[in-house]
């Protein structure tokens, strides 16, 4: 795209361990940190982002003295332009080669040769080597966002923001958004639900992988009001109507009075010993625990838990030998087993108190076939191409998302374990890829969990099963560094933690850089691009989740003119 680039100024030092030194020649008030560039030198292109702005001056007295005051305007003017100046540091990227000038003798030579065989077909690759002084340093174009960042207009680049100085559309490729696991971070109130609806949305629209969302907060679903303006916000349901399956936790449960397409009851049957151990923190479980529940699976088999939860505290009184009655368990007592089975009594009883907010849970049926079915709809439906919104409803506490989240994850995971399985032994068919979305996924994922926890498993494991994991978090910096090593894409608003900002930026090449650049993002609207799915950082303002945006979800993929996507970020009418 040969559109005109706005220079700005030309490299006069740096290197590649130290980043790029630019000379201003425009006001430094014209250029923000972040700020997308591109440096010009002969048959090359280097792509690069400003991760610092400094002002600087020949002699330290010009910058210290006030020469507009003692000097007349136009003098003073002339002298600052001598001696007063500014140095853009560049963090540099990427490199392209782009041949000699189009229409010249040599660049047909040069695409003679590449026709031909004799030469490597131009690529993005990292950079390797440095332009020489004086080389010419730009803005970056529209052509140059799309040549690194995908043209807008191909099916799988999904327009997710646009750059902060000239309003160029930002794409992300879906496809290999899905090859890994990815996360979305921001503090509280910086508009996290919304980027990931937006993600979400344009994912069901790609429709290249199902999406199973764990929403523990009801916000995805059906529409909802924004809490900050309180207008209308549409769910993905409204928006993709029957590709999308909404459920609800536990029998008769309805999300802000909508129906549900049908309710997830889970069958004691398939609640292992397991997923209570992941429970450990939540129910203050003891060491002893894991010795209670072998022995549980020992007698019962998958019947335990509902055998654990049948039995009484009662005890009977009865006559020894000697004629003297005292107290023993009765039949069917936690104590009884307990007693049969070589179970210390009072750790059997104190677990059996522990559960009691389990057994007490209307979403757990025994024996239920309904229960039984539900689990395998919602494996039926993402096998079928369908997306999967879980509301909890009013079961929102962190013991029930934890159990159900896990178990649930558990169920799936071997589901397409199976099929991955089937399909490179026996050539059946390939499975649908999942994309797991993950809300507060500290609570699941973190130092004391990760080793317990099924998603810790797959986000290691990558695409070996087709399943990867969107986490959504506000802490990145609790979750298990391990699992935050293997993130492909990230995509992040404001962090005001040093924590949280060293952890979405673990990992990655020129994170010193890029730390200052991801604290002073605005609070809202504002989020930097990360990693797998995106070719470098980039810090962008996002899209909004708007009537607009709706319309382009919903209308058969209409891409816009730049006329639209300037009123959608406010410039001009």
């Amino acid at each position: 795209m040969n559109i005109q680039r706005t220079q700005i100024g030309y490299l006069v030092g740096g290197g590649l361990k130290e980043n790029f030194r630019v000379r201003l020649t425009v006001s430094p008030q014209e250029i923000q940190e972040g700020a997308f560039v591109v440096i010009q030198s002969g048959w090359w292109n280097y792509y690069g982002i400003v991760t610092d702005i400094q002002l600087g001056a020949t002699d330290p007295r010009f910058a210290d003295e006030q020469t507009e005051v003692r000097f007349p305007a136009h003098i003073a003017k002339a002298l600052h332009g001598q001696t007063l100046y500014a140095n853009l540091e560049v963090l540099p990227n990427l490199m392209l080669e782009v041949g000699p000038e189009l229409g010249t003798p040599e660049y047909k030579d040069w695409q003679g040769k590449i026709d031909a065989g004799l030469k490597d077909a131009p690529r993005i690759l990292p950079v390797k080597n440095v332009p020489p002084h004086h080389a010419v340093v730009s803005l970056a174009n529209e052509g140059d966002i799309a040549e690194i960042f995908g043209d807008p207009n191909k099916e799988s680049n999904f327009v997710v923001g646009y750059t902060r100085e000239q309003n160029h559309p930002v794409c992300i490729d879906l496809d290999k958004f899905v090859q890994r696991s990815s996360g979305v971070f921001g503090a509280t109130g910086t508009g996290k639900s919304f980027l990931t609806r937006l993600v979400l949305a344009g994912l069901m629209k790609h429709n290249q992988a199902s999406v199973l969302v764990l929403d523990m907060h009801n916000e995805y679903g059906f529409n909802d009001k924004a809490s900050d303006t309180k207008k209308d916000v549409k769910g993905l349901k409204t928006l993709f109507g029957s590709k999308v399956r909404c459920v609800g936790l536990g029998r008769g449960t309805t999300i802000r009075g909508e129906q549900v397409d049908f309710n997830l009851e889970i069958s004691t049957g398939d609640i292992s010993t397991s997923d209570i151990e992941t429970l450990s923190r939540e129910l203050n479980l003891r060491e002893t625990t894991p010795t209670i529940l072998n022995a549980l699976y020992g007698t019962f088999k998958d019947k335990w838990f509902a055998a654990f939860r049948s039995m009484s505290r009662e005890t009977v009184m009865i006559e020894d030998d000697r004629g003297k009655t005292k107290e023993v368990p009765a039949e069917g007592s936690v104590a009884r087993w307990a007693m049969e089975n070589g179970v210390n009594v009072m750790a059997a009883e104190a677990l059996h108190d522990k559960l009691r907010r389990l057994f007490s849970q209307p979403y757990i049926a025994e024996g239920d076939a309904a229960a039984n079915n539900s689990i395998a709809q919602i494996i039926q439906s993402l096998e079928a191409g369908k997306h999967v919104v879980l509301s909890f409803g009013e079961h929102e506490s962190d013991l029930d998302y934890l159990l159900v989240s896990n178990l649930l994850t558990r169920k799936i995971r071997a589901a397409w374990e199976k099929k991955t399985n089937e399909f490179r032994t026996h050539g059946k068919a390939e499975p649908r890829p999942l994309i797991i979305v993950v809300e507060e996924a500290h609570k699941l994922l973190n130092r004391e969990m990760a080793a317990q926890t099924t998603f810790a498993t797959i986000a290691r494991e990558l695409r070996k099963y087709y399943v990867t994991l969107l986490i959504v978090d506000q802490r990145p910096s609790q979750i298990y560094d391990e699992v935050m090593s293997q993130l492909g894409t990230r995509i992040s608003g404001w962090l005001g933690d040093d924590l949280d900002i060293q952890a979405v930026l673990s990992g990655l090449s020129g994170r010193d850089a890029l730390r200052g650049m991801l604290a002073r993002l605005q609070p809202k609207e504002e989020v930097l691009l990360l990693g797998w799915g995106v070719p470098m950082p980039l810090p962008v303002c996002s899209r909004r989740y708007d009537e607009a945006f709706w319309k382009e979800m919903g209308g058969g993929g209409k891409k816009r003119s730049s006329e639209e996507i300037n009123r959608e970020m406010g410039f001009g009418g």
